[in-house]
């Protein structure tokens, strides 16, 4: 049995991929990337905003093209199963998240070839599709905060942490398989260990601890910081652990305190002002990043010109921008003053414009300055290396170090580079390795 799979929307779909893929690969599946040779299709589709669930038709349309048995999965086949099945007879079998614990059984019996056995989902035996030295690791799902705007609850379903010891197994099989970055990922990730903790607080910085103690883990990452949760512990965790990325990845979506109260987001302007000063004092090479939601029903100029001007002031180093997607069974999805899409797209054009300048001017700084920079890929024909170091998450937003190597390098390689110039979002630079002295 040959598989195609296709992984839509976030890194945390894309971990629940790759147990899938594990799932058919040791069940005696063979897994291919031209569909031509597949028999069957998996999709794993992403139902979060507008943009996303056009992507997931559009996919399914063209795969159906090609006649192979089809089976869809992931956040669009909860959110919208019954859709589906009406809309697109043709698909073999919608499996929703719910049915993940028993997907191994769906599985028999979609293909009812008993060659094949298939076993149940394990977060510690994933198909690594990315690279395997900077991969992700999910410690928990679902999320508790019902913003107005956001469909995750609706379909993730309410919070729930892993346990640590189960966190650090994965964790440590990923660096025995090569891994030298953990990225840690969740809705919430602030969150994690509050829902089963006695004291009902976050054990984030206790996982970062544990975690740290398995051997050769070089650096670990953690992405998506509600800012209300991040604690003076986890912030002081972040700046005496060598281990853990001086990195945070802090989504406050606006800063006009009327809006942040519409979109049902706790804490209010002075607050994360404090809180991003606080964090860049006490760890002055951090890197900070966020995204912003433009258009949110009952944005006016005033609320708009408030956030750019917020913007221009603390210059992030790393920013998104989003316009508001109108989401059905959301609560701003019947929000009064909602706002035209062209004014929409102009406010996140005036919002990138602005930080493209910032981008540079920060990148600049960094000039002559040393970062220890995983290698990621080699182009022979310009014979320039591509990695990253502390200040670059693994997503394909935030930019790359793009540098030259004396010394062959391979992928997974740890090395310095002595940043020489940069564009708007990449640092360029050389490779330098300390001199033996006779």
């Amino acid at each position: 049995m040959k598989i195609g799979f296709i992984s839509l929307g976030c890194a945390k779909n894309l971990v629940d991929s790759e147990m899938i893929l594990s799932i058919l690969k040791k069940a005696g599946c063979i897994i291919v990337n031209d569909p031509v040779e597949a028999d069957a299709i998996f999709i794993n589709t992403c139902g979060f905003i507008e943009p996303a669930k056009a992507e997931t038709i559009a996919t399914i349309k063209e795969m159906k093209e090609y006649g192979k048995k089809l089976i869809v999965t992931g956040c669009y086949a909860y959110r919208y199963k019954e859709k589906l099945l009406k809309e697109m007879p043709f698909i073999d079998r919608v499996i929703p998240l719910t049915d993940y614990p028993k997907i191994h059984l769906i599985l028999e019996d979609v293909f009812r070839d008993y060659n094949l056995k298939f076993q149940p989902l394990k977060y510690e035996e994933r198909l690594l599709t990315g690279s395997p030295y900077t991969p992700y690791v999910k410690i928990s799902e679902g999320c508790n905060n019902n913003c107005t705007y956001c469909a995750i609850p609706l379909i993730r379903g309410k919070f729930r942490s892993r346990t640590i010891e189960d966190i650090v197994a994965e964790c440590r099989l990923l660096v025995e398989s090569g891994a030298v970055e953990l990225n840690l990922i969740s809705q919430d990730t602030t969150r994690f260990g509050a829902d089963w903790s006695n004291d009902g607080r976050s054990k984030l910085p206790e996982l970062l601890r544990e975690v740290s103690k398995i051997a050769n883990v070089q650096m670990i990452r953690i992405l998506y910081l509600y800012p209300d949760e991040i604690t003076d512990e986890l912030i002081q965790e972040v700046k005496n652990n060598p281990l853990v990325a001086n990195y945070f990845d802090i989504p406050i979506q606006h800063i006009s305190s009327k809006i942040l109260k519409r979109m049902n987001r706790r804490g209010k302007k002075d607050f994360i002002i404090n809180l991003l000063n606080k964090i860049r004092k006490e760890i002055p090479n951090s890197i900070i990043r966020t995204t912003y939601i433009v258009g949110f029903p009952g944005e006016t100029e005033e609320d708009f010109q408030e956030l750019y001007d917020f913007t221009k002031e603390f210059e992030f180093d790393r920013l998104g921008v989003f316009t508001y997607s109108k989401e059905e069974d959301t609560a701003s999805f019947d929000f009064p003053n909602q706002i035209e899409e062209s004014v929409k797209i102009d406010r996140l054009n005036q919002i990138m414009k602005l930080q493209k300048q910032i981008s540079r001017k920060r990148n600049r700084n960094l000039r002559n300055t040393e970062h220890l920079t995983i290698v990621e890929n080699y182009d022979p024909e310009s014979k320039f290396y591509y990695g990253r170091s502390y200040a670059f998450a693994p997503d394909d937003i935030d930019g790359m170090i793009v540098f030259q190597s004396k010394k062959p390098l391979n992928e997974g390689d740890v090395v310095n580079v002595l940043i020489k110039s940069n564009f708007e979002y990449d640092l360029i630079g050389d490779a330098i390795f300390e001199e033996v002295k006779a």
